[in-house]
């Protein structure tokens, strides 16, 4: 499988980038920079590029850019993104000094993705901290995954549930991303209040 991780320069899409690279998937990393996305690509062991160039013959294109750019950035590149599915990882989130909030309440980030690219979405990896990915052994959780369309699930799937020793989940329609989306803030806190770096685990499924 060949995965364009767009943003793949930030903490989390470079962690991603390397995890996958050592599960031998082809994998080319993004960036508005593109001579920056080569030099840590050089580091990884992968291809480096421009976001437009490196989803160009991509089987799946990841969405590993900060909330705040995730929009921007699929109209920017829907037409050079065309039918390839996409995994929107992102959350949008707001930082108080009573902890973290989910930064919508409607809409999530990865419908309103959605509504911009022709290629099917799904939603997912909200629970799973860059710090994880980038241990010497694969994080000891699950992994949840969302959308409309059973190709981008199914794509999204193949490749999360090689990322964890445990499951990677189906977890509906693409209308729960608001949901896991702001899994990422219950998470967050959590981490803060017992200095942990929690994951989740589904019991009851065989």
């Amino acid at each position: 499988m060949r995965i364009a991780i767009v943003g793949g320069t930030g903490s989390f899409g470079r962690a991603l980038a390397e995890r996958a690279q050592q599960l031998g998937e082809d994998v080319v990393i993004g960036s508005r920079d593109s001579s920056r996305a080569k030099e840590i690509a050089a580091v990884i062991g992968v291809e480096g590029a421009s976001n437009e160039d490196s989803v160009q013959g991509a089987d799946l294109v990841v969405l590993a850019v900060r909330s705040n750019a995730a929009i921007e950035t699929a109209r920017a590149l829907a037409p050079a993104i065309g039918d390839t599915p996409l995994l929107c990882v992102a959350s949008d989130l707001t930082f108080t000094d009573e902890g973290v909030l989910p930064g919508r309440h409607s809409q999530s980030l990865a419908e309103e993705v959605d509504q911009i690219i022709e290629g099917p979405v799904a939603a997912g990896l909200q629970t799973l901290a860059a710090a994880h990915l980038t241990q010497a052994e694969p994080p000891d959780e699950d992994v949840l995954i969302c959308g409309d369309d059973q190709r981008a699930k199914d794509t999204s799937l193949e490749l999360v549930g090689r990322l964890v020793t445990g499951r990677a989940i189906d977890a509906g329609p693409l209308a729960n991303a608001r949901a896991l989306e702001g899994l990422t803030a219950v998470i967050l806190n959590v981490n803060r209040r017992y200095k942990a770096h929690a994951g989740i685990r589904i019991v009851g499924l065989k």
